[in-house]
């Protein structure tokens, strides 16, 4: 992930997110991007009549959708040329109608005809959406009143400074400052208002300040391609120096003296690959490679241990790690490696004092803790502290001098175990029974007290200091909510629905007090379901949009997710891949089943795998959805995994399997590859998401997929894609520009439940 130190938010993924504690490094968490939003959208007003009466809620409680294009008409849809490219495999034609949409010269996009076709779509887009911008612009400010505008961060100590980020109102960007912990005047140490003006998008990456709090080294994206530069400032004078780093990803990480920053190189496919050492005042041409990944298969991350004696280079893929440690004091020593490379073996490594603390799922899939000296760090060397357990899950661990910080799932539910080196141990105390909750900004290694993260569906983000010897949790700042919150308004509940092979997925649930489950009222569920990547129910403010319309709002989690430990991961991919999308409509059903929703009307969405999971899902059964919305799908599967100079294929290969050379893979893929399965049959409104710079969702997926579908599908319901032509796979960068799409978002949905008056 990106480190972005004193209290951003931070996520990543390849096809997906998630949080993790630091320092526990994964090779899927390399790479950050904006948390894949939990959006409810969309619906079709191209048509008469959106469901017969056999699916429609009880009259009286909200209209079918009908012409909800309130009499405008509208232009008709762009229909893409077919330009049929044929391949084989394993004896195997595959064709493919719309080929020609991927632009040879990608990244580079400036194939006439391709943009022409997406420019066609958005403006189909934008003429669905124009008669309801009264209703958007509505719900766009009160979301915005929901946000804090002149937000700021609870400070966090590091060293002799306080450090703070706080949003000024009205900007879409931070201001990063600090002020000594002494007393003193406060300094504005970055203005991302000031970097990103005259860019239509602007994304800050790493952040980080040398050990003596003289130089600031910081990454900026501004095309969405997540192919950051690399600068350095001087703090003492405020001059950006001349060390401008191209093709960086990640957090750059300094040594102990501050003279030499480590960084990440990507190449040409987006491919994280070498450690480089600029030495300050040197030439970038000269800098030096550290490491070198030679497998195209696995990607390369950089982070420090929270002792920040060591600088930790990680290589591997999302099943084996291998991972190499250099002294913060030496950076050009000969890396220390911990142990090599063993399919499957995934570890991760800390260090305190004398000794290395490692999480590894050697001898159990949910992880267990050993420990070793650096100076013999090798297996043979590993003794158990922690054992395995079925019921533990151990997620990450963070080796600060007194205590080790773990960070783990009981019985499917976020605990924080603290342990002390003589071996007493507790866990912290919560305040609510279902909450999500995890290790916030921790940068100092000598500490008494520890930052948390906490929220619940019901309970906005809050941030609690930790007090360690009395075990006490002191509040330090409860997410600020302006137009006004009552969380007694709203009931959040726990079920479980009986999968077809009598698994019980959980569905996490939140609506408002007084919501009849009769059938009557709309129902939404979101899902993600890959990469391990578990979902907790959180706490939005956007949501409330949605639950104070009669609502209900619900995330399955479902298996390909880790939420009830490692195996419940693994049932979920390669040839288990089918359990997810089973999984997920069948959560849909018992919502129906015990009332909360009519026969084929709850709505659904999806992004980025989840889209994968909204592809394969509207294939599978058409008939469950209202609606579905596919944010960046990860639609076109097979072909994906069958083009290796695409750059996240070979890594992607454990998660999905490998078509090229295993026909069963071949087969297995193509049988719910949600664009290979496109089927002459009616389908839900389907809104679909894109970024024409998009590394890891390339656009041509959705592309090609809204094609197929519009070419194929026999129901005349509305079918659109939006292409953020200059975003990648988290949208629109600002925060208020994030809001408005959410604003269309929630517009398409209430046109699908016929509730365009509840403005």
């Amino acid at each position: 992930r990106f480190v972005v130190k004193w209290g951003t938010t931070t996520s990543s993924s390849h096809k997906g997110c998630t949080m993790l504690s630091k320092p526990t490094l994964t090779i899927a968490a390399i790479v950050g991007f904006s948390a894949i939003a939990a959006a409810l959208l969309v619906f079709n007003n191209h048509r008469s009549d959106m469901s017969d009466t056999s699916t429609a809620p009880a009259a009286g409680t909200y209209a079918p959708a009908g012409q909800a294009s309130s009499g405008t008409d509208l232009p008709a849809p762009p229909v893409a040329a077919v330009e049929p490219r044929q391949v084989t495999h394993h004896g195997v034609t595959l064709t493919d109608p719309y080929a020609w949409l991927k632009d040879d010269s990608y990244p580079e996009v400036d194939d006439q005809p391709v943009l022409d076709y997406l420019n066609a779509e958005n403006a189909f887009y934008e003429a669905v959406m124009e008669p309801h911008k009264g209703l958007t612009e509505a719900i766009f400010e009160e979301l915005k009143g929901r946000l804090k505008e002149d937000d700021a961060s609870v400070p966090v100590k590091d060293g002799d400074w306080l450090y703070q980020w706080r949003f000024e109102e009205g900007a879409q960007y931070r201001k990063w400052y600090r002020v000594p912990v002494a007393g003193g005047t406060e300094q504005l140490i970055l203005d991302e208002p000031a970097l990103a003006e005259g860019h239509d998008y602007f994304r800050l990456g790493g952040l980080e300040v040398s050990p003596d709090g003289r130089l600031l080294a910081y990454s900026v994206d501004d095309d969405g391609s997540e192919r950051f530069t690399l600068k350095v400032k001087d703090l003492t004078t405020g001059e950006v120096m001349a060390d401008a780093i191209p093709n960086t990803i990640g957090d750059p990480k300094w040594s102990a003296d501050g003279s030499t920053l480590l960084y990440l190189e990507v190449n040409e496919n987006w491919r994280p690959f070498r450690v480089r050492a600029h030495v300050l005042g040197t030439p970038v041409a000269d800098d030096r490679v550290l490491y070198e990944e030679q497998d195209g298969g696995f990607f390369v991350a950089l982070d420090k241990t929270q002792s920040r004696d060591y600088l930790i280079i990680a290589s591997g893929d999302h099943v084996t790690s291998e991972i190499r440690l250099l002294p913060a004091s030496d950076p050009f020593a000969e890396p220390l490696l911990i142990a090599p490379r063993e399919p499957g073996l995934e570890y991760y490594v800390d260090h305190a004092g004398d000794t290395l603390y490692i999480r590894t799922n050697d001898t159990h899939k949910n992880f267990r803790i050993a420990t070793a000296s650096p100076a013999a760090p090798g297996r043979d060397n590993w003794r158990e502290l922690i054992a395995g357990s079925d019921r533990h899950y151990l997620r990450g661990i963070t080796a600060f001098k007194d205590f080790l910080a773990i960070v783990e799932r009981v019985d499917g539910l976020d605990q924080v175990r603290l342990r002390r080196y003589d071996g007493d141990e507790h866990t912290v105390a919560f305040p609510e029974a279902a909450y999500a909750a995890g290790l916030g900004a921790n940068p100092e290694f000598d500490v008494d007290t520890v930052r948390l993260s906490y929220e619940s569906m019901v309970t906005p983000d809050t941030v609690f200091d930790y007090e360690v010897a009395s075990r006490t949790l002191v509040t330090r700042k409860v997410q600020e909510i302006p137009s006004g919150y009552d969380a007694g308004q709203y009931v959040t509940e726990r079920l479980l629905a009986t999968a077809r092979d009598g698994v019980q997925v959980p569905i996490s649930i939140v609506y408002k007090k007084g919501f009849a489950k009769d059938g009557t009222r709309p129902v939404h569920l979101y899902a993600y379901g890959a990469y391990g990547y578990g979902m907790t129910p959180s706490f939005s403010t956007a949501r409330l949009s949605l639950l104070d319309r009669g609502f209900a709002y619900a995330i399955a989690h479902i298996r390909g997710g880790d939420e009830l430990g490692r195996q419940w991961y693994e049932d979920g991919k390669l040839f288990k891949r089918m359990n997810t999308f089973t999984d997920f409509i069948d959560a849909a059903r018992h919502l129906v089943a015990e009332g909360y929703a009519a026969p084929g009307n709850v709505s659904a969405s999806g992004g980025s795998a989840g889209g994968s999971l909204m592809g394969a899902v509207v294939n599978m059964a058409p008939e469950t959805w209202r609606a579905v919305v596919a944010h960046v799908p990860f639609v076109d599967v097979l072909n994906t995994m069958l083009d290796t100079s695409l750059p996240l294929t070979p890594i992607e290969w454990p998660e999905w399997g490998n078509p090229i050379e295993s026909r069963e893979a071949f087969d297995y893929i193509r049988s719910y590859s949600p664009y290979d399965n496109v089927a002459a049959q009616d389908y839900p409104p389907i809104m679909v998401t894109a970024g024409l710079n998009d590394p890891r969702v390339t656009y041509w997926e959705p592309a090609k997929w809204t094609a197929r579908l519009r070419a194929t599908k026999t129901d005349d319901n509305l079918l659109v894609l939006k292409t953020n032509m200059g975003a990648g796979h988290g949208g629109k960068s600002g925060r208020f520009r994030r809001l408005y799409e959410t604003a269309e978002e929630y517009t398409f949905l209430l046109m699908a439940f016929g509730l365009l008056d509840q403005s």
